[in-house]
């Protein structure tokens, strides 16, 4: 079982000696003084303030725009390592497409018993809109963003997939960017697997989703909610690598089923939406009817297959935590093959044993909402007050089937750059996996999130958590 006690030192193993990924940077940091160190970070701030690279936090009563911290100490996985974790993720996907087509076509998962129909027909991200429907080249799930933790040399284990509208690969562009301009030495020490072509990656697989109906310069559009949006930066961003319009709403219109982008030239159809709204607000005579961020009758274009959506709408049900749990078997199901990643073990509370034991360990668990995200509405319990436990078991026991318990995660620790010198913090991993009919692709690295503060494990960046670079080299192989 995993535990907090079993803590992977990425850097220094588990007996203290460098691991061969790291010796490089760890002799680098033998021969840098505390204030280069300190120099390079308030660069660092400098710049991403100069950049403009914010978030906005819903809810907060301070500034809503704030600046993700970031970390100048790569985190660093040699290729092999990578390789087996790349296989695992692109398994993963291909079983998620496979998943989303059958719950809204055939349905065979659930006839068979491996997923009870009850965790999909009752969940909110599940759009009957959808049953029966084909989605162009039947692919549903265009960009993932697996969640990953480290516990040892060979344990990745899958936190969570993100396979709705999966954020921050902005910000893993950036900060490689970043680590280039202030730390070129350390750079050059090793064969860092570049990252930098991950928006052509992108572009192309959009253009490859486009409906068969579509030209051979097939139309592509970046939909944001707008400016007061939570991830506004990233969405304009990425409009702009792509070299593709970054349009609301109002920008678009459907007429006979086409969708079409109004220009200074006149109206231009569109093939691709790279949307970044929920499905709730997408089109105004489908869901929500007071959504003023959509596009009003978007959906029949879309079942008249005139227009892609990445993702898919209803990729939602894939995102929660109940579902998760289930993931192996879907796997199996569907590949006929063992899961190369593994799950963290979970206690799923609907189940009456389950729910009996969680109540008993609420101390020790880490419980969180099927729904939830950006870690709202959880208990970490071995971090949480008698009070905070108590009020939270009278919530569990009045809705179970909301909730799921997992034991306290070993997240593996990286060193991170502070005022006083090195020191470790706490780390996950958000790979991207690009899926389109011409395979999967992932980009090598991914965005790493830190738990900031000393011993916690939370590293949501509406948290407090920050980023680092995350480094794929070639010149140090995994240690046998």
């Amino acid at each position: 079982m995993l535990s907090k006690a079993a803590q992977f030192d990425e850097m220094g193993g588990v007996d203290g000696s460098t691991r061969l990924p790291y010796e490089k940077l760890s002799r680098w940091l033998s021969t840098v003084e505390p204030e280069f160190l300190a120099s390079r970070r308030a660069q660092a701030e400098y710049l991403f303030r100069r950049i403009g690279i914010t978030f906005a936090v819903y809810g907060s009563q301070e500034a809503t725009e704030r600046l993700i911290p970031f970390d100048i100490l790569p985190r660093i996985i040699a290729r092999a390592e990578w390789a087996q974790l790349e296989k695992g993720l692109v398994q993963r996907v291909k079983a998620l497409n496979l998943f989303l087509g059958d719950l809204y076509g055939p349905g065979d998962i659930l006839r068979a018993g491996v997923v009870p129909s009850e965790l999909v027909y009752r969940n909110p991200s599940f759009r009957p809109e959808m049953a029966g429907r084909r989605v162009p080249h039947d692919i549903f799930v265009h960009i993932a963003g697996i969640d990953i933790i480290r516990t040892d040399d060979d344990g990745f284990y899958v936190l969570e997939d993100n396979a709705r509208t999966p954020s921050g690969v902005s910000y893993m562009l950036e900060n490689r960017e970043v680590m280039m301009r202030l730390l070129p030495d350390l750079f050059a020490l090793h064969r860092v697997a570049p990252i930098e072509n991950y928006p052509d990656q992108l572009l192309a697989t959009l253009r490859s989703a486009a409906p068969r109906s579509a030209g051979a310069d097939p139309v592509s559009v970046l939909l944001t909610p707008g400016q007061y949006n939570s991830a506004f930066y990233e969405h304009s961003f990425l409009a702009d690598k792509l070299g593709i319009e970054l349009v609301e709403g109002r920008d678009l219109f459907v007429k006979d089923d086409i969708v079409y982008m109004r220009t200074t030239e006149g109206p231009r159809r569109v093939d691709v939406i790279y949307r970044r709204i929920d499905d709730d607000f997408l089109d105004p005579l489908a869901f929500r009817p007071d959504s003023a961020l959509g596009v009003a009758g978007l959906m029949g274009a879309y079942h008249a297959g005139n227009v892609t959506l990445a993702n898919a709408v209803g990729t939602g049900v894939a995102d929660d935590k109940a579902i998760y749990t289930y993931m192996p078997e879907v796997i199996r199901f569907y590949l006929g093959e063992e899961p190369l990643l593994k799950n963290v073990p979970t206690w799923r509370c609907r189940e009456k044993e389950a729910l009996a034991y969680v109540l008993e360990h609420l101390d020790e668990l880490v419980v969180k909402e099927v729904n939830g995200s950006g870690g709202y509405g959880m208990l970490v319990g071995p971090h949480a007050t008698r009070a905070q436990i108590a009020d939270f078991s009278v919530k569990l026991a009045a809705n179970p089937t909301n909730f799921i318990a997992q034991p306290t995660l070993a997240l593996s620790t990286c060193p991170v750059s502070v005022e006083r010198g090195v020191a470790p913090r706490h780390v996950d991993l958000r790979p991207f996996v690009l899926y389109g009919p011409n395979g999967a692709s992932v980009v090598p690295g991914g965005l790493t999130r830190v738990a900031m503060t000393e011993n916690s494990l939370v590293v949501n960046s509406s948290q407090g958590g920050g980023t680092k670079d995350t480094w794929i080299i070639d010149d140090a192989p995994a240690r046998a």
